[in-house]
């Protein structure tokens, strides 16, 4: 049957629709996992459509995946990040959702102090096992919207749940179906859909939950769980690990739209940011994010990383405040006494730090040359020179000038006598056999001893 569609503008075969196949034996894809090797990335050459909404955003599971991985943070933390999560995603709410367990009873008081912000955005929903008792707790919450784990491998369906697809199917719609007398939006976390039958079991499962949406007149959620990493966004790639593959087919075979669908990525195989902007630009509204990327093993999206994405593809901040993206990474170190490792992309303090003195010298000179953007501007993170054997002189001017904030009209130069003298004295301590680099005290102690009285004059204009 072909039909017209007004959204393409094109006579279009009427969409095929997926029946289950359920098999006897498990699909594991051996030929790609055989579990013995590094798995494998087949290419059949098919490509499919970029399809972007026109709306896209950020969730977060800082307080559920995130939290898996970490010490448990307090209320007051929970709270305090929750707040900083608002500020980044502007009152627009590009951070659009937060996820929270609601077992214990710190989870249960954490969340209500969230609600008690009155903060529109981040929504908060919840996470929970999928059974009666676990509805009602959600009803207590007073959330609108939770996630159900629903896996779809065959991995999971037989090896862990000792169930046939039919059976697995029947489970979780009945799961799905008691969510919605209760009222509750159910979010469907399709775990391990990277190594899942996409046409024999992914897409007939979200068929009918489509239809069960249609029923009820509630939206149900599907989120594209990459639990192992193992998704990809190179064109071409074959499933069920192609990242563009599945979110084209769950739009266009099983009719999920656009603003139902959300990815979820690990980055197992560093590849965590990248699938993330695929299920973006393929039709996915939603991807769901940590805080740092914290999460279980190699861990999540790193939802600032996530914030930049968006300002790269839009080419606008849409209201979201970046400089929460800093205030954020200095909450993790100080009050959570968590260790960010320092060239991290946006977080680390030193991830737009340079040693090397021909960079040096180009950041003197214009620190556009060497610097990705304003960072001092965008994230309240000046660009800074580390001083060290490769520094030079212009390392050291740079250090002088970015440390005491001076402006221009006082900026030292490489031929200053105090950069000179300072120069001598940093190779005098290398060739001694110095390996690291110099910290703040110590150029500041190096200056003290060189010249006093310039010291007092350097420290009037940071003041």
């Amino acid at each position: 049957m072909i039909f017209y569609n007004n959204k393409t503008n094109q006579l279009e075969d009427a969409i095929y629709h997926y029946e289950l196949q359920d098999v006897a034996e498990p699909e594991l894809y051996r030929e790609l996992f055989d579990y013995k090797s590094i798995p494998k990335i087949a290419f059949n050459h098919r490509n499919v459509p970029m399809n972007t909404p026109e709306e896209i955003w950020i969730t977060d599971t800082t307080f559920r995946d995130g939290q898996q991985s970490t010490s448990p943070f307090s209320v007051k933390q929970i709270v305090d990040l929750y707040k900083l999560m608002s500020r980044l995603g502007g009152k627009k709410g590009l951070v659009r959702q937060s996820e929270f367990f609601i077992y214990s009873k710190k989870d249960k008081d954490a969340l209500r102090a969230c609600q008690d912000t009155g903060l529109k955005f981040p929504e908060i929903t919840t996470w929970i096992r999928a059974n009666e008792k676990d509805f009602e707790l959600v009803k207590e919450a007073g959330v609108a919207e939770t996630g159900i784990l629903v896996s779809c491998s065959d991995y999971h369906i037989f090896k862990k749940l000792n169930l046939t697809r039919r059976q697995a199917l029947d489970k979780y719609l009945g799961i799905v179906k008691s969510a919605l007398s209760h009222g509750v939006r159910p979010r469907c976390h399709f775990e391990d859909i990277t190594r899942a039958d996409f046409y024999g079991f992914v897409v007939p499962f979200a068929s009918e939950l489509m239809k069960l949406s249609k029923e009820s007149g509630i939206p149900i959620k599907i989120r594209m769980c990459d639990t192992m990493g193992f998704g990809v966004s190179f064109p071409g790639v074959s499933l069920p690990r192609s990242v563009q593959g599945i979110v084209y087919g769950l739009h266009h075979y099983a009719g999920v739209p656009h603003a139902l669908l959300e990815w979820h990525g690990h980055n197992d195989f560093y590849k965590v940011v990248a699938n993330a902007t695929a299920a973006w630009l393929y039709g996915a509204s939603g991807v769901n994010c940590s805080l740092l990327g914290i999460g279980e093993r190699t861990g999540n999206c790193p939802l600032e990383a996530m914030a930049i994405e968006y300002a790269s593809l839009r080419g606008t901040l849409d209201g979201m405040d970046l400089t929460a993206i800093t205030d954020i990474a200095d909450y993790f170190e100080r009050e959570i006494c968590y260790n960010i490792p320092p060239k991290t992309p946006f977080v680390g303090r030193a991830f737009n730090s340079t040693r090397a003195g021909i960079h040096a010298d180009g950041m003197l000179k214009d620190e556009e040359i060497y610097n990705i953007f304003d960072t001092a501007a965008i994230l309240n993170r000046p660009a800074r020179v580390a001083v060290n054997k490769t520094s030079g002189l212009a390392g050291i001017a740079f250090w002088i000038n970015d440390f005491y904030k001076l402006p221009d009209e006082h900026k030292v130069d490489k031929s200053d006598p105090l950069v000179v003298k300072m120069k001598e004295y940093v190779d005098a301590e290398y060739e001694e056999g110095r390996n690291n680099s110099f910290g703040d005290d110590e150029l500041i102690n190096l200056i003290y001893m060189i010249d006093s009285h310039r010291i007092r004059e350097l420290e009037s204009y940071s003041l």
